[in-house]
């Protein structure tokens, strides 16, 4: 492959994936094991560049590994049915929707506890009355 070889150290700072991070990556399969130099050194051409890219992309938009190795399983057969890439993704859309529906849930729990607050005594607030008694709270919360 041709292009810039990148040290392991400049393809974090280009992909703004830290070092570990893409040793782990390597570890668990998403890289394939990168060229090494000479000394042993890991290089990282234009290909794992662009793969580092995409699993990067990926995990910012919540994606799990085990769905990002399916993504780029699918990558590298560009001439399957894209079916199972957009699974993946209406699933994780779900889960935004789910997650963006507790989230608004919550912003009125905590609005109503400020609202409620009388800014007098702690006694009488409202945030430490609704905090101490899980049953004064309409949010809904899932067993931790």
């Amino acid at each position: 492959m041709q292009g810039k070889q990148h040290s392991i150290g400049e393809a974090a700072k280009v992909s703004g994936v830290k070092v570990p991070t893409i040793r782990y990556y390597e570890e668990i399969g998403l890289l394939p094991a990168p060229v090494r130099t000479e000394a042993g050194r890991r290089t990282f051409g234009v290909a794992e560049m662009q793969r580092l890219a995409f699993i990067r992309h990926a995990r910012e938009l919540g994606f799990e590994i085990e769905s990002i190795r399916t993504l780029l399983a699918l990558q590298d057969d560009p001439n399957q049915s894209c079916a199972a890439a957009d699974a993946i993704a209406n699933a994780r859309l779900i889960e935004v929707e789910r997650r963006i529906a507790s989230l608004i849930a919550l912003r009125a729990e905590l609005e109503r506890m400020v609202e409620g607050c009388s800014h007098g005594h702690v006694g009488e607030c409202r945030v430490i009355e609704i905090l101490a008694d899980h049953g004064e709270c309409r949010h809904h919360h899932k067993a931790a």
